[in-house]
């Protein structure tokens, strides 16, 4: 048996929740390999809206184990809060969902640290969540982190205290006016842990392994999105991850060869949260109206997301550098009922026409070439079958196929399990 990987192909928010949560029927093991609590994936059914930050998509079905990866940085505190969320509904979370021992904690000492880190840069911040993410990242490739497994030894409260020590000495360094009282953040974050030990902790790649030796299936949940890789992204505005296929490897402990299919999800025009470039924003009336239609918030921060035209450049980009292998459409339904629709095709990159994502993108260097193409007046939200779709929407994906030599199987046309049309 092999790994699927469900991927985000742009700067994250394509509704990758959505699409696992559609998915997961079809696979025995959810596993989510990167990322931390700033990721919010939304899922809707039955008419309720749910919105997981850390806890993999598939808890709400009964048949499917969901693993944490050694890849994912927790914070306790929000974890459960997510799992008492989830009581309400009766999930059985102590046997569905399993965490590897390798996993890093974010202390709340991190957070701290990453509010000073981004009040310290002024006008040059990066957009942080300020959730602690960063920072935790960076202890663990500085090998300073605590982890999950830690939680099990007799001394780890005393390797906290050490680290939480180093943490405020770097905050003092800073100089920024940080408010905050410590001891009541440990209060709650001691408390949150002492839950967090009820749940099974395990030696995940092991797990893995030996689940795909025994024939199960398995899909592995990004988060965020490829323009955001901490390697291939649009750096230094990113996350603190690969978000790229490479890190469900190393997120989870399973070689490169037991990839299969690799499902990249995009939006049929592209998003960004916080700072950084982003060729194909609108600032005009267009951008708003889809923004709008769109609920362009974030699902955990509520910050509100930039808009624009599909980046054709970028999308072949994330594609090539993932290896994808099918593609899903999201929010078709949002652009219904727009004059035109244009998609970039190539940049005027100093001069010169590109077709590749250069190594700067800022404004100064980079203006898009749009195609225009016609768009559909009909309203998706309601169809229930590939048949149903309007010409128009049947030559954009056409359009979108060929540009990228890879087939769009599934396209979203609303928020609902149930608005989600195979192709």
């Amino acid at each position: 048996m092999a790994v699927d990987l469900l991927l985000g192909l742009q700067w994250g928010d394509e509704g990758k929740g959505k699409i696992v949560d559609v998915l997961t029927a079809n696979y025995d093991i959810i596993a989510r390999f990167q990322g931390g609590p700033n990721a919010g994936h939304t899922l809707e059914f039955d008419g309720i809206k749910h919105v997981l930050r850390t806890i993999p998509s598939g808890i709400f079905h009964k048949k499917s184990i969901n693993v944490i990866g050694n890849g994912v940085v927790i914070d306790p505190v929000v974890f459960v809060q997510e799992l008492e969320g989830l009581d309400q509904f009766n999930i059985d979370y102590k046997s569905k969902l399993i965490i590897s021992r390798k996993a890093h904690i974010i202390l709340p000492t991190h957070r701290l640290l990453d509010a000073a880190s981004e009040a310290s840069k002024g006008k040059a911040k990066i957009g942080s969540t300020l959730k602690g993410i960063g920072p935790t990242y960076m202890d663990k490739t500085g090998r300073n982190g605590i982890r999950i497994g830690d939680l099990e030894l007799d001394n780890w409260q005393e390797k906290y205290r050490n680290l939480a020590n180093k943490h405020e000495a770097m905050i003092s360094f800073y100089n920024v006016d940080v408010q905050y009282n410590l001891q009541e953040m440990e209060a709650e974050f001691f408390a949150a842990v002492k839950k967090l030990k009820q749940l099974q902790f395990i030696d995940s790649e092991e797990y893995l392994n030996q689940a795909l030796k025994d024939g199960k299936t398995i899909l592995a949940e990004g988060a965020q999105g490829s323009l955001l890789d901490i390697d291939f992204g649009t750096y230094p505005f990113v996350t603190s991850s690969n978000t790229t296929a490479s890190g469900a490897c190393t997120g989870l402990g399973v070689a490169p060869n037991k990839i299969n299919e690799v499902y990249g999800i995009f939006k049929a025009y592209t998003t960004r949260v916080g700072s950084g470039p982003f060729p194909t924003e609108l600032f005009n009336e267009t951008g708003a109206e889809m923004a709008k239609i769109g609920r362009e918030f974030g699902a955990v921060t509520g910050r509100p997301r930039r808009c624009g035209w599909l980046d054709l450049v970028a999308l072949k980009y994330a594609c090539q550098v993932n290896g994808v292998t099918q593609l899903m459409m999201m929010k078709g339904d949002v652009l219904s009922g727009f004059d035109k629709l244009n998609v970039c095709t190539a940049y005027n990159y100093k001069g010169e026409t590109i077709t590749h994502l250069p190594y700067n993108i800022e404004p100064e260097n980079i203006t898009p070439i749009y195609t225009s193409l016609p768009c559909w007046s009909a309203d998706l939200t309601k169809m229930t079958n590939a048949s149903e779709f309007p010409k128009e929407l049947n030559d954009y994906i056409d359009f979108l196929e060929k540009e990228l030599e890879i087939p769009i199987k599934i396209v979203s046309v609303g928020p609902d399990r149930t608005q989600t049309i195979h192709r």
